[in-house]
């Protein structure tokens, strides 16, 4: 079964960043457009950003202006730079297809507290 794999996650203060990795099976299918969701207790899991194959890639409003979404297609590795977090970025943060979500991988836990 194919396995997203998240990395990155941690315990900051407000204000610090965070770099997010996934790396994507190499059967998975790469070629294709790839999202960051996160989900927090009692939330339903909800889009945070994502990125085409070609690079252009969109933030949702909560988090335009900190975050930013890249891709290494080479490497199959998708990433979220997070910046100035906030206590209400904390949750638990997945990978996957942006259309036509596969299995989830166990996501990597952010948590934004002073």
């Amino acid at each position: 079964q194919v396995q997203l794999v998240e990395s990155g996650g941690g315990l900051v203060r407000p204000g610090q960043s965070l770099k997010l990795e996934c790396q994507v099976p190499e059967d998975f299918g790469f070629d294709r457009p790839m999202a960051w969701y996160r989900q927090s207790p009692g939330n339903q899991r909800e889009l945070v950003a994502y990125i085409t194959s070609g690079g252009t890639s969109n933030v949702e409003n909560p988090v335009k202006g900190r975050f930013t979404i890249a891709r290494d297609n080479s490497k199959r590795i998708l990433y979220l730079q997070m910046n100035n977090l906030k206590p209400e970025d904390s949750g638990r943060y997945f990978c996957n297809r942006m259309y036509g979500v596969t299995a989830w991988g166990p996501g990597t836990q952010v948590a934004v507290s002073s």
